[in-house]
Formats: structure tokens, C-alpha cells, sequence
């Protein structure tokens, strides 16, 4: 379809787009999830596509030249899983009102609760009125594809407010971050916290050293066929021991992320230093538990977590405080650990609002949702301002 002066497109593979073409709208600064390859890394490994809820159908506007001006990942869904907002009982009004709600349109990065630019443009191009006329042709392109609705998950608060101005309603979310605020050393973190939670932290932080626990980054020449299956099985027991746990991602997305993102990746181990160094597929210890963090920027974002053992804070340390010790090590501005975590706010982290910007057809519908937004929007501000 055309909008304004350019030419829109709905694509089944992001690979139908060329790898430098894309991540040339991708900023330096911006998430490093919407880069070309952690999406066509989803989809070759068919996590996402068939059968898996998430259709692929990226937009792409041209212009008259034919040069890429803007792309926004984007997905008819076909359920509500793996998106972290939650929208099931949305879902559950529209079926008692006899409406369908899904299929629907969801701009978004599967199963990764990280806020970025949800729209890419290209450098210098107009981007309000580019994300403009993205958040209208998604209008209407809804009901031509029978989408109940258009969901755009986790953007900037930017681009979160052009979407309001294109019709949709906001809604906020809650998710724990670290602020470096110019830390030298660890110490210096700790000293800004109050001195019960700076005792209990250090207490913490010194439970692996009694156990004989080793904690590091991965070295790139680490991210060895072994060390991947490890990370990915470890991924997998997380999955397996919570009821509502669902698996998301495979060996081959993990294999593929290792050969093809390795220099975004900061995956997090824990290994056992009491016995035998020689202990291990590479002679550096076995791999008790892990996290898999990526970096980009002055981000470190953190996604997924494992262990073989249940040593006391164990979790807290791989994935919380080293974070926070690399991050002050190396300049780093924001940690985001990913989402929910209430027990995050006692160890440092920030309350720190994030929003989606949601537009349903069914006008009854669209009225009920925006009238309950107001009302949690306004409770999750007051949260967020709280000093619980």
C-alpha cells in the first residue's frame, strides 16, 4: 500500500531486507534487539513463524527512489504469549462481547521486555511523521488482514507518545533498572545505600567465595559449542521448573546467537572452584549456573537465567551483582535485568516506568480499555513515585 509519498510493505522474513539495509536504521545507541540479526536469528530457527503464535510480517516504507526509510518488527499474533503485557483479560471482554481478539497486530520484539525504538528510521528522515504515518497505515491495515487490534510493545517513550497522537492509548508497565550515578568502585554503589540494605548486600555478595563459587564473563574465545549447549540447558531448567514457564527459544537459536551476535553477548557463569580446575569441558571449572546478558552501548541488558544447584544467593549474584560490578567497571549507565522483580528494588535497582501504545477496532471495546489504562496508568505512577 502507499502512504503519503512512500511505498509500505509487509514482509514474511526480515531476511527479505538486506542485513546492512536494516541495521542502518538501527542507532548506535538503540536496543540491540532490533538489530537484523537477533531477528532473523528467531526466525531461521523457528521460534517464531509456524505454529508458534508470532507470524512475521515486517513493515518497510520506501520512498519514491526506493531507498529504505523506515522498518518496525512486527507480528500477527495469534495468542498473547511471550509479549510480558499482558493483555489476557482484554481478550477475555472482546470474547464474552462475542468479538474476536485475535488474530492481532503486535510491533515488538518476541519474548524480550526491552524498551527500544520500535520503528527504525533512517538517520536525518523526519521520524514523528515517519512514525506517524507507520502507526496509521497499521490502523489500516488491521481490519484488511482481520486484526482486531495493533499492539506496540516496549518503545521509547518518544515514540510512545506518536503513536498517541495516531489514536492509540498508552499504558505503562513497571521494570527494576540500575542507574550507574558515576560509581568507581563497587563500594561506592554501596555507600548509596541505606546501611541495612548495604549489609545485607555485602552479605550477599560474599556467599559464593564460601562456596566455592567462581563468577565471570565470558571471554569471546569462551563462547565454545559446549559452553553454548550448557547456557541453553540451563535456559531450558528455568523453563522446566515453574509451571508457567514456556520455551520460547532452541538450540539453534542459541547456536546461532553464539556464531552470529557474539559481539553483543556478555553470558554470565558460575563455576565450581573447589575442586579441579582441569573440572569441566574446558578445563575452567564445570558451569554451575549462568545468565545470558547482551551489551550494547552504555546498556547491559539481562534475559535468561539457570542452575544446576541451589546455593544461597546464587541468583542474586550472577544476575544481579555482577551486572552491577561490570557496569562500574566499565562505564556502563543502565542495567536492565529484565522484567517483573519486586525483591530487584532491595538490591539497587529502580522502579522505572515502561510503556506500549495499544489500538483496538471494536469501538465498544476500545472504550472499556482505555477507561481501565487511566485508572492503572494512574496507580502505576504512584508506584513508581513511592519509596516502598
Amino acid at each position: 500500500m502507499t502512504s503519503n509519498s512512500y511505498e509500505l510493505t509487509l514482509l514474511p522474513r526480515v531476511s527479505e531486507v538486506p542485513r546492512d539495509e536494516w541495521d542502518a536504521l538501527v542507532g548506535e545507541d538503540d536496543s540491540p534487539f532490533v538489530e537484523w540479526t537477533w531477528l532473523d536469528a528467531l526466525e531461521t530457527s523457528q521460534c517464531v513463524g509456524r505454529g508458534t503464535g508470532w507470524a512475521p510480517c515486517h513493515v518497510t516504507l520506501r520512498d519514491d527512489s526506493g531507498q529504505l526509510v523506515a522498518a518496525a518488527p512486527t507480528y500477527l499474533k495469534s495468542n498473547s504469549e511471550g509479549e510480558f503485557v499482558f493483555d489476557y483479560a482484554w481478550a477475555e471482554v472482546a470474547e464474552r462481547m462475542g468479538q474476536p481478539y485475535y488474530p492481532k497486530l503486535v510491533v515488538a520484539v518476541p519474548f524480550t521486555p526491552a524498551t527500544g525504538m520500535r520503528v527504525l528510521t533512517r538517520p536525518g528522515a523526519s521520524r514523528a511523521s515517519i512514525v506517524a504515518a507507520v502507526a496509521q497505515a497499521l490502523r489500516s491495515i488491521a481490519p484488511q488482514i482481520s486484526a482486531s487490534s495493533v499492539h506496540t510493545l516496549f518503545p521509547t517513550e518518544e515514540q510512545t507518545q506518536q503513536f498517541i497522537s495516531a489514536g492509540y492509548v498508552e499504558r505503562y508497565g513497571i521494570q527494576f533498572q540500575w542507574r550507574n550515578r558515576g560509581y568507581a568502585t563497587m563500594e561506592d554503589f554501596l555507600r548509596d545505600l541505606p546501611s541495612k540494605k548495604r549489609t545485607q548486600l555485602r552479605r550477599e555478595m560474599r556467599q559464593p567465595e564460601r562456596d566455592g563459587v567462581r563468577i565471570e564473563t565470558l571471554a569471546p574465545e569462551h563462547y565454545t559449542p559446549e559452553a553454548v549447549r550448557e547456557m541453553f540447558l540451563l535456559y531450558q531448567s528455568t523453563v522446566e521448573k515453574f509451571h508457567w514457564g514456556r520455551q520460547y527459544l532452541n538450540l539453534e537459536f542459541f547456536e546461532k546467537i553464539a556464531s552470529d551476535f557474539r559481539h553483543r553477548l556478555s553470558w554470565v557463569v558460575a563455576r565450581d572452584a573447589r575442586g579441579s580446575l582441569a573440572a569441566g569441558s574446558d578445563g575452567r571449572g564445570e558451569i554451575l549456573a549462568g545468565a545470558f546478558n547482551v551489551k550494547k552501548g552504555k546498556r547491559l541488558y539481562g534475559r535468561y537465567w539457570g542452575t544446576k544447584t541451589d546455593l544461597p544467593f546464587l541468583h542474586f549474584n550472577v544476575c544481579y551483582y555482577h551486572g552491577i560490578r561490570q557496569c562500574i567497571d566499565e562505564g556502563l549507565e543502565v542495567f536492565e535485568p529484565g522484567a517483573g522483580g519486586e525483591h530487584k528494588r532491595v538490591r539497587g535497582f529502580e522502579p522505572t516506568l515502561t510503556h506500549s501504545a495499544h489500538w483496538i477496532a471494536h469501538d465498544h471495546l476500545r472504550r472499556i480499555v482505555a477507561a481501565h489504562l487511566v485508572r492503572e496508568c494512574e496507580a502505576v505512577k504512584h508506584y513508581v513515585a513511592s519509596d516502598v
